[in-house]
């Protein structure tokens, strides 16, 4: 009998598409043809075309009636249209995080920090709704592509739960750098928000997944969150703040530092931290303290691997991790950035769902209560971090 085959098409053709398409090329369980790509930007998408030798499709419909699956890389302002378009065509949905949110009222003068929370939040959850519905009546379903629950030390620590039947008490979990690359974060109305929904939905999405996994190995249903506190900052912004050059700080009407408080449906907890404003490269940890054990999963960076580089211009051909600002001194180098962070694992999973029917772990209600918990924490900084329910899918 033979390889199966799974037709594939790449929606958006930035950075995200880049790592993808690596991930792509890792996978085993099936042959994976891809078919080509579609971005708004023709420009972009014929030079990511070129660069791999695929075609360049001049419209999403066309793409999507071409593949079995597609991967939606764009801005999440553009998630559920496109998902959306391809669950009605019974085509796969690979959605990078944040799954959706809330993108502004369309006016030109729109303040994602003035902007009512309230608003903002029945907006998401209704936009989430919309997805789930349009799933429901799919043969298809969304792969929601949050890399962190299918990191290999988040996936030990789903093992250890699983095998040992912990009750995990507090979950820590942070993900920070010195600033977004994209030119379009910073504008509430292309990102949803800042720090917490560009970072916090990393460790979010993994404090609740290993609950759900906890509350199934347990009691057979998963532990949701209930409810949640939060605060945010916009330090850089500060009229205060010194600018030395070294953190991004041309953010308009977002945050670029979080912190919340998730209270689960049995009283335990989680806290998550989200910022622009470390150095170093990117700081990306959970910690899990449990009844049986403790857990710090490092995602990025870990100590597999040491360097010490005495002149910097020595190591200018060499990547040593994301977003470093320099490479001279002690340094982790990645020997493989894309197996710690848990980009071929989620690919080889969400193709043996494609192909095979697996169920998939990032699933669209776990997508959605990640989202849900995002905007009813910017609910509770509006009402100075008083606590907030939180509605779960």
């Amino acid at each position: 009998m033979g390889r199966k085959t799974v037709r594939t098409g790449i929606v958006g053709a930035g950075f995200a598409a880049g790592f993808h398409y690596e991930a792509l090329m890792r996978v085993r369980c099936v042959d994976v043809d891809v078919a080509g790509v579609y971005a708004i930007d023709t420009h972009m998408a014929e030079t990511y075309g070129a660069e791999r030798g695929i075609k360049v499709y001049g419209s999403l419909e066309s793409l999507i009636d071409d593949v079995d699956v597609i991967h939606v890389l764009v801005p999440p302002v553009a998630h559920e249209e496109i998902a959306v378009a391809a669950l009605e065509r019974d085509t796969f949905a690979i959605v990078e995080k944040p799954l959706t949110g809330y993108f502004g009222d369309g006016s030109d003068d729109f303040n994602g920090r003035t902007f009512p929370k309230e608003k903002m939040l029945e907006e998401a959850l209704a936009t989430i709704d919309r997805m789930i519905a349009a799933e429901a009546k799919s043969k298809a379903c969304i792969c929601y592509a949050e890399n962190w629950v299918y990191a290999p030390a988040i996936q030990k620590e789903r093992e250890i739960i699983e095998k040992t039947a912990a009750q995990i008490l507090w979950i820590h979990g942070e993900e920070a750098h010195s600033g977004s690359h994209a030119s379009t974060y910073g504008f509430w109305k292309f990102s949803g928000g800042g720090s917490l929904i560009g970072k916090g939905c990393h460790p979010l999405t993994a404090a609740l997944y290993l609950k759900r996994v906890e509350g199934r190995t347990r009691g057979g249903q998963p532990i949701k969150p209930k409810s949640v506190t939060g605060r945010m900052h916009a330090l850089t912004n500060l009229e205060a703040f010194d600018d030395k050059g070294h953190l991004r700080s041309d953010y308009t009407d977002i945050e670029d530092f979080s912190m919340i408080h998730v209270t689960f449906d049995d009283g335990t907890i989680a806290t998550i931290f989200a910022s622009e404003i470390i150095m170093g490269g990117i700081h990306n940890c959970l910690e899990v303290a449990a009844n049986n054990h403790r857990t710090i999963c490092n995602i990025n960076p870990n100590t597999a691997m040491c360097t010490y580089n005495p002149v910097d211009e020595q190591f200018k051909d060499i990547y040593v991790v994301e977003k470093t600002g320099t490479k001279q001194g002690w340094s982790n180098p990645a020997p493989d950035e894309d197996h710690f962070t848990g980009y071929p694992h989620e690919m080889e999973a969400f193709y043996r769902t494609v192909a095979f029917g697996e169920p998939v772990e990032g699933n669209s209600g776990l997508a959605g209560d990640t989202i849900s918990t995002v905007y009813s924490a910017y609910v509770s900084d509006e009402r100075g971090g008083a606590e907030v329910d939180v509605k779960t899918y």
